[in-house]
């Protein structure tokens, strides 16, 4: 039966049961929760035409709808349509403020060691789902776990570098002793980041536990891989990712762009794939941090003229050798990088002789002043999955410029053009000027940008994004789980549970 589902739906909004129906219409059934021990029980008004039929014609019954309204932020995926599977009911209340979670994060490479994309967006997620009073346990690369973080337990794994990406740690994280651990620990869901070599680790355990695996997608791998091998491994990278999350409960997405990708390759069921919030700690990067001695350095001591300021990994598949042809249309213009990467050494060598600056990888407030002293962020990235460089940028009052690609049209739609930043046609030099140099000329149109589009960052919050995941579309796993456990594994997980000692859960 065709059904159609919401991916955000207000639980206060929906009301179920507000049709007047006899006793003998009542049953009782078990409704599924999040917590161990405490099953949640309803009445659901079961419409029997024979016995109920007097009643029922008294007050017809209305139709209601159960999709939610479209959001006006463009990130939101609204609706999906799935002819095989029926989707999870809408959250009550009972559920959102159900009893603490005990989730297991399978992060590869480290967000404490590993400078990325998704660094903040796991920190900001341990840190908030602690906040929310879960236990929480991490599992990543062993290089620069700290000794604490917001009371979450973390475990290094030993990892080995990526064979084409050698600052890449990976680790399979199936030892003796992660196994242990993570039995002891109990999770109540398993959550790993993909793709990966940890996330097979990761679904393996979960499996074998018969617990729900969440995984979230966060590099778009096949659109590397020409970049840094060969091209014909993309379609069995397209196998391995449709393998991985064929098999998790729920998929998350950083954008609907990627959303977009996924369902075309059929990587996992439509009603499957949700969307992780976008968020920007607005606080941390802000206008007040503009700094004149960051910007004389940025600058090369020349502050006086206009200044290009690019955030990022610096990798061949970031397209940066635009910005050379940028650079060479603008010889008055200045232009900084901030970050560190395997195509660093191949781009000094590409701006020699121009007013170019490297100034590698900064952190915390020297990161929050880079972005602050520019004037206007270049983004010519065709491969971001997001883009949270542009939302920091952004938040620190910088007006963006940017390639339509990937998720940064999320970030910039069509109707806010003009307004909070412009996008350019990817690799169209002509079109990337014409929205670059009025910027560059005119402080007061920078200034009127740079203010709108902080504005408009300060509606996102890490919070609201995590309360999201936890009470939505961790229940959301849970329920698509329980709906199709694996029978064929039972031998096997009952083998697991005679060595490790598992404890049984109760999902009810």
């Amino acid at each position: 039966m065709s059904s159609y589902s919401s991916l955000f739906i207000n639980s206060s909004s929906f009301t179920p049961f507000n049709y007047s129906l006899p006793p003998s219409c009542f049953h009782k059934v078990s409704y599924f929760s999040t917590s161990r021990t405490y099953p949640i029980t309803l009445i659901y008004k079961k419409i029997n035409f024979l016995q109920c039929k007097k009643s029922f014609n008294k007050r017809p019954f209305k139709k209601r709808s159960l999709i939610a309204p479209k959001a006006s932020n463009k990130m939101t995926i609204t609706e999906y349509r799935d002819e095989e599977e029926e989707n999870p009911p809408p959250l009550l209340v009972s559920e959102m403020s159900s009893r603490p979670r005990r989730i297991a994060l399978f992060v590869e490479p480290s967000p404490f060691a590993y400078v990325s994309g998704y660094k903040n967006r796991f920190q900001n997620f341990i840190k908030y789902l602690r906040e929310l009073g879960d236990e929480v346990m991490v599992v990543t690369t062993h290089e620069g776990v700290p000794q604490e973080f917001y009371g979450a337990k973390l475990i290094g794994s030993q990892s080995f570098p990526c064979p084409w990406y050698r600052k890449v740690p990976l680790s399979l994280a199936l030892s003796p002793r992660i196994i242990s651990e993570v039995v002891q620990f109990k999770p109540d869901i398993i959550h790993a980041s993909s793709p990966g070599i940890m996330v097979f680790g990761a679904l393996i355990i979960a499996k074998l536990l018969s617990v729900p695996i969440v995984m979230s997608y966060h590099t778009h791998v096949p659109v590397y891989i020409p970049r840094y091998t060969f091209s014909w491994l993309v379609q069995p990278m397209w196998m391995v990712i449709k393998f991985l999350h064929g098999a998790a409960d729920l998929t998350l997405v950083p954008s609907a762009a990627i959303a977009k990708d996924l369902e075309a390759y059929k990587v996992t069921k439509a009603n499957r794939i949700r969307l992780w919030n976008k968020g920007v700690d607005s606080e941390s990067f802000h206008p007040r941090y503009r700094s004149h001695e960051m910007r004389l350095r940025l600058s090369n001591g020349e502050s006086d003229k206009p200044l290009i300021v690019h955030v990022g990994r610096l990798g061949v598949e970031k397209s940066l050798d635009f910005l050379k042809r940028v650079m060479d249309r603008l010889p008055d213009v200045r232009i900084a990088f901030i970050g560190d990467g395997p195509y660093r050494e191949e781009l000094e060598k590409m701006f020699q002789g121009m007013p170019a600056v490297f100034t590698g990888m900064l952190l915390g407030e020297e990161l929050s002043q880079a972005y602050a002293s520019g004037d206007v962020f270049l983004m010519p990235s065709e491969s971001e999955t997001l883009g949270l460089v542009v939302l920091e940028a952004m938040s620190s009052g910088l007006p963006v410029v940017a390639a339509r690609a990937g998720g940064v049209p999320d970030i910039i739609p069509d109707d806010q053009q003009g307004k909070i930043g412009y996008l350019f046609n990817p690799g169209d030099l002509d079109d990337c000027m014409s929205k670059l140099v009025p910027l560059l000329r005119d402080a007061e149109l920078r200034e009127t940008m740079g203010k709108t589009a902080r504005i408009e960052m300060e509606k996102y919050d890490w919070k609201a994004a995590t309360r999201t995941i936890r009470n939505e579309q961790y229940s959301a796993a849970i329920w698509f789980w329980k709906k199709q456990r694996a029978v064929f594994l039972r031998p096997f997980q009952w083998m697991f549970r005679c060595i490790f000692a598992v404890p049984e859960v109760d999902y009810r």
